[in-house]
């Protein structure tokens, strides 16, 4: 959720009366808002999405409510130490949370363990283990219209009897200690991002959330229909009218077995009614077709933890496969392939499989997702329900992604076509009719440029880095994995420092390029990518050959409150992964939103982003995803591409000789084995049309900077209060002429 101080004004049409009356006081609204912690409650672009549809749904009236975890520690704070990533723990309670609202009242238990008792009148969950969940609501604001919804994170407590109440063995001190374990559920988030870790506690907080979720639901459910003449039998026939769950990934999956579980064993009602209203109510977003992301959770856990859902999903996967061999007799690997349970080794839970039979809709993130979700990872199910499967595809909110964190632009768009357009913004089409208005196109240059000289100033106090403002920002944020391939941007970056060295004297468009991003801290890979890209920086900043022309920079722990900073003083956006690979993106969008050109692939969102803005107005190379699948089909042979190019060949042989690593000269064999003979996202095979492609951006950067093209006036500086020592001002000129 990243902060929220700044967004609530903007969203009460406040932030003006509040920015003035804390001038008044003596005191800087900026410097206050730097002293709220982000709410890190997610690892990447899953749980931002979650963010921006809550202030999307607000700002459109929808009553509409978001559920997760309050996690005591969030996603990691991230150190680099000697160039490697550092985890520190994400304390970001410690100075209590203002926006959030205990309610004590709503408390509602959570059953784990135990086991299941059949009976005439039905099956019993019993001998169970209780965790009670204790709701926090935090107010989220519409934009503008007298809306606030709710967003209700649950945190786990023991109850009082914890541990007391059977079998008292009279150590009282450690039965209270105990209480801890029932607590750790809503201790910390999980740091995987595109990666699943079947661990017990991960199975617990799933659990958790859809249960405690659920019965919230079905209170709120039931008050509505207070005084109402329906029997309990017909009572639930209106929940799919009036009750819509969307499950964010197979995450929530839980929820309906235990949908289920609430509708046969408590209320009583007939299996298929209680199957048919269930999959009336959900609907499933799948977020990647990574294979080590789809959850599979193992039979043997799930039957421990929560032995009845177990038998609710063998009741479901029986009558599914039925139903298909009804279809299609005698085709075995049929149903093998559309089972929700995986046979071999292992027994596992399928839970995208499970999602799929239990919701009435699925839907992938962008077009070409969808595409792929349709014809390639769930082709039997697709083949089966057609009408089932949908496209959404992600966007942001243009509040924080725009009014938020760049007021200069945004303030001179409504100049021109008012300001609707900050709830539609399909409106910005309006503007094209000023793209040969010279003075407008000057005015959106000069406020990237003070956007530019702002961040710069900000990097030069956190890294003591100085930076061109009038360089190229080349910006590559986002999690650090393999199939983003930030070791393709590092390539690159090694080869415009070659180009550098073998002709210091030729014109060479200066860049500053900026990375950042978190890695799992068990991913070893992700992590020798950090390391990597700050040698480069190590030895390319401190190359006085090179100068000022390029520079390198790793941004430390990149989150919701930095990306702020960084998107609107973008001019390249990085979105570079392997054709096929990124479900969507959506700091695509934050960047174009923000004024930045996009070097990318043909993956995600970004083909619908060329499409809306022209593929001439983007910077598009490499292989698309037929090619890739060609090349599967082939065969990738990365050594060919090594043996034929030998820009790629010198910089892989730096890597590989320890130019990089002078004291540890094959601390990066892993790195150059991975590209050689095992590297899933191709980077080689890449890598020429991604370089060529650069050559081009920077064609166009010198034409659109040069003076006459792009005149940039001096913006006003802020000057320090007397009590700090002023700078040389020849230092501080703003748009980086001065030496």
């Amino acid at each position: 959720m990243g902060r929220t101080l700044q967004n609530t004004m903007i969203n009460l049409g406040l932030q003006n009366a509040c920015d003035e009356a804390v001038y008044q006081l003596g005191l800087d609204m900026e410097e206050l808002e730097e002293i709220e912690e982000d709410a890190g409650l997610g690892n990447g672009g899953l749980g931002r999405l979650a963010a921006c549809f809550l202030d999307s749904m607000a700002t459109l009236g929808l009553a509409a409510y978001g559920y997760g975890i309050r996690y005591e520690y969030g996603i990691f704070n991230q150190k680099i130490r000697d160039g490697w990533q550092v985890e520190e723990a994400d304390d970001w309670l410690r100075h209590g949370n203002p926006w959030e609202k205990a309610r004590p009242e709503y408390m509602l238990p959570v059953h784990f363990y135990g086991r299941v008792e059949h009976a005439a009148a039905g099956a019993k969950w019993v001998d169970t283990q209780v965790v009670l969940a204790l709701p926090y609501d935090t107010p989220v604001p519409g934009y503008m219209n007298n809306t606030v919804n709710t967003m209700r994170l649950w945190s786990a407590r023991a109850p009082n009897d914890f541990n007391l109440r059977d079998f008292n063995v009279g150590d009282y001190i450690q039965a209270v200690l105990d209480r801890n374990l029932a607590e750790n559920i809503s201790r910390v988030l999980y740091p995987n991002d595109n990666f699943f870790e079947g661990k017990e506690l991960r199975l617990k907080q799933e659990y958790f959330v859809v249960a405690a979720t659920l019965q919230d639901i079905i209170r709120r459910f039931k008050a509505s229909k207070y005084g109402s003449t329906d029997s309990v039998r017909t009572m639930f026939d209106s929940f799919p009218d009036q009750v819509a769950i969307q499950l964010n990934d197979t995450h929530p999956a839980m929820a309906i077995p235990e949908l289920m579980r609430i509708f046969v064993d408590i209320e009583k009602l007939p299996w298929n009614k209680a199957w048919d209203i269930t999959k009336r109510t959900f609907a499933y977003t799948n977020h990647t077709v990574l294979p080590e992301a789809l959850e599979r959770w193992p039979v043997d856990l799930v039957e421990k933890l929560l032995p009845r859902h177990l038998q609710i999903i063998y009741e479901i996967n029986q009558r599914h496969l039925d139903h298909i061999a009804s279809l299609f007799p005698d085709d075995v690997d049929r149903l093998r392939r559309m089972s929700l349970i995986e046979e071999g080794g292992t027994k596992r839970i399928n839970m995208a499989h499970l999602c799929i039979v239990g919701s009435h809709a699925v839907n992938g993130v962008a077009k070409i997702h969808s595409e792929i979700v349709k014809t390639q990872v769930f082709k039997d199910f697709a083949v089966l329900e057609p009408e089932k499967f949908q496209n959404k595809t992600n966007g942001i909110t243009p509040r924080r992604w725009l009014l938020l964190c760049n007021p200069g632009l945004a303030e001179l768009i409504a100049e021109k076509i008012g300001e609707d357009y900050v709830r539609d913004l399909s409106q910005l089409t309006k503007l094209h009719e000023f793209v040969d208005n010279d003075l407008f196109i000057r005015e959106v240059a000069k406020v990237k440029q003070e956007n530019k000289v702002k961040f710069a100033q900000y990097l030069e106090k956190e890294y003591k880095v100085k930076i061109n403002p009038s360089s190229m920002f080349d910006v590559h944020v986002k999690r650090i994995h393999e199939y983003k391939r930030q070791l393709m941007n590092c390539l690159h970056v090694i080869t415009m420092y070659n180009r550098i060295r073998r002709d210091p004297a030729k014109l060479f468009v200066p860049r500053t390029v900026i990375i950042g991003g978190k890695a799992a801290p068990g991913y070893h890979m992700a992590k020798m990518i950090i390391k990597l890209i700050n040698a480069v920086a190590q030895v390319v900043n401190n190359d006085p050959v090179v100068g000022n022309k390029l520079k390198v920079i790793f941004l430390e722990n990149y989150r919701v409150s930095l990306a702020e900073k960084v998107i609107p003083a973008t001019d390249l956006s990085e979105q570079i992964s392997t054709a096929g690979t990124e479900a969507s993106g959506t700091g695509n969008m934050k960047f174009m939103l923000n004024g930045a050109l996009t070097i990318g692939t043909m993956d995600g969102a970004n083909v619908e982003m060329a499409e809306e803005a022209g593929e001439e107005n983007l910077f598009i190379f490499g292989m698309r995803v037929e090619d890739v699948t060609e090349l599967d089909r082939e065969g990738y042979n990365a050594q060919e591409y090594y043996n034929r190019l030998p820009e790629l060949k010198q910089a892989i042989d730096q890597i590989k000789s320890g130019f990089f690593s002078p004291n540890e000269p094959d601390l990066f064999k892993d790195v150059v084995n991975m590209l050689f003979y095992h590297d899933r996202f191709k980077v080689f095979a890449d890598y020429e049309a991604y370089v060529k492609c650069q050559e081009k951006v920077s064609e166009l950067y010198l034409v659109s900077a040069s003076p006459g093209t792009r005149h940039v006036e001096p913006s006003d500086l802020k000057i320090p209060p007397p009590n700090e020592p002023r700078e040389a001002v020849e230092d501080k000129t703003p748009n980086g002429t001065a030496a």
